[in-house]
């Protein structure tokens, strides 16, 4: 079948061997810039070369896009010249200012902070045909574009994946969207909370008496950045054999139904509905969840008969191990009601200090239920280097969640904070595009970047 390619692609590479091998044309090509050397030996940042057009805002193509950030790719964020990403506007909090920094307003947004270090900011508009234009030629230098517009919005535009893949073959490109780009929901809007009430998550959610509730951050949204950042590296994969991109579609709601997990597993071999919220309890273990203490609360995890033992033993009550009642966990769990208000009754005598202390080195899952400020401040995560101080050129200093895998030789790391708005667009159309400091004023005085 014949193959068309771009006279501008072609222009992006310093040199192209072209031959053909029957019907099919075959394109081996090395990138005029822009393009990661896969046979280096620096293993410290994994995707060091690779660059990423970043046309996401909000959670979770934010948190993807980091994600390749924190391992390595130059990420270029594209912002709305003057609102800028959704969540530069989330607040309070904000990192306020520091005096002199020449900067008014409130500061920068804490949530915007959350996902968007070791990027750069470029203001464009794509509603101006210069902008666009932009784009295209950057597009010609990049190994990775993630968008999260509604389906077929980008088309008019030009920045649809079949038009940008004439541009550059090799192009990954991943779109992340509410319902995807298909199916009955495909054009509908979507934020976390709509796909977790849609698609089961809150049902299964809250204390057991209780209403359906969300998880407490954006799990959803989390996830599906995850799922997209693990597409993309097997699409880089799959690219250095085929020397092809492709399109990747990933949803909020499919990925919502995929960590299900085995809930969804049990209602599909059950043919049953689920059993509904449990809070931190377990449908088929006790005892497991959640008992109040003198000021707090404290998590027991009997997983087995042995762990029960445990617990027994460290409340006293070692009578418990042989009571037909409490003997095996299928007794435990239909005399559940009983068995948690004895637990409770003895855990609520003590601190949860106390009881932290009474199980130390015994064996059993245990632990305190923290709130967030003291998971930050907590002794195993400081110890873990989970947090992590960056200066910021306007704010000055502020701490950051890390990066959380822990590798023998690669090194993914929080290098620079996070942008300001535009604070990068000088640079990258400079430094990738080579344009003059003429093209660039022209650029602004029309409004396409900031």
């Amino acid at each position: 079948m014949p193959v068309s390619i771009s006279r501008q692609y072609l222009r992006g590479a310093s040199r192209a061997l072209l031959f053909t091998n029957g019907s099919r044309l075959a394109i081996c090509c090395t990138r005029r810039r822009g393009f990661a050397d896969v046979a280096g030996n620096d293993m410290t940042l994994p995707l060091k070369g690779y660059k990423v057009l970043d046309m996401t805002r909000v959670l979770a193509g934010p948190y993807c896009t980091q994600i390749l950030g924190d391992l390595g790719a130059e990420v270029i964020k594209i912002e709305h010249p003057m609102k800028g990403d959704d969540t530069r506007h989330w607040g309070p909090p904000y990192a306020k200012y520091k005096e002199g920094s020449g900067q008014e307003g409130p500061g920068e947004s804490a949530y915007f902070f959350a996902v968007n270090r070791n990027k750069k900011s470029l203001g464009l508009s794509f509603q101006h045909k210069s902008g666009v234009d932009i784009l295209h030629k950057l597009v010609a230098e990049s190994d990775i574009l993630v968008e999260n517009y509604l389906p077929g919005t980008l088309k008019k535009y030009g920045m649809d994946f079949e038009t940008l893949n004439k541009i550059n073959p090799r192009l990954i490109y991943a779109s992340i969207t509410g319902y995807g780009q298909t199916g009955p929901y495909s054009n509908r809007a979507g934020y976390d909370v709509m796909v977790e009430a849609e698609f089961g998550l809150m049902h299964i959610t809250g204390s057991r008496d209780g209403p359906p509730v969300k998880v407490g951050v954006a799990v959803t949204d989390l996830t599906t950045g995850l799922y997209t950042s693990n597409s993309i590296m097997a699409a880089i994969i799959a690219r250095a054999r085929t020397n092809r991109g492709q399109h990747i579609d990933v949803a909020l709601s499919d990925c919502q139904v995929a960590t299900l997990a085995n809930i969804a597993s049990s209602c599909l071999i059950s043919g049953k509905k689920d059993e509904g919220r449990w809070g931190t309890a377990h449908p088929s273990i006790v005892p497991y969840r959640s008992y109040k203490t003198k000021d707090g609360d404290v998590l027991f995890g009997g997983g087995n008969d042995r762990l029960f033992g445990l617990i027994c033993n460290g409340l006293g009550r070692p009578e418990w191990k042989t009571d037909p009642k409490f003997e095996v966990n299928a007794q435990r769990v239909a005399n559940r009601v009983e068995l948690d208000t004895l637990i409770e009754t003895i855990t609520q005598t003590k601190t949860t200090q106390e009881w932290l202390d009474v199980f130390e080195g015994s064996g059993l899952p245990y632990s305190a239920v923290n709130d967030v400020q003291g998971t930050l401040n907590h002794e195993h995560v400081l110890a873990r280097g989970m947090v992590k101080e960056m200066d910021h050129e306007f704010c000055g200093p502020i701490k950051m969640v890390n990066t959380p895998v822990k590798y023998s030789e690669s090194k993914p790391s929080i290098r620079t904070a996070p942008p300001m708005l535009g604070q990068h667009t000088d640079e990258v159309l400079k430094e990738v595009l080579g344009l003059s400091e003429t093209d660039i004023e022209s650029l602004k005085s029309e409004g396409a970047v900031r």
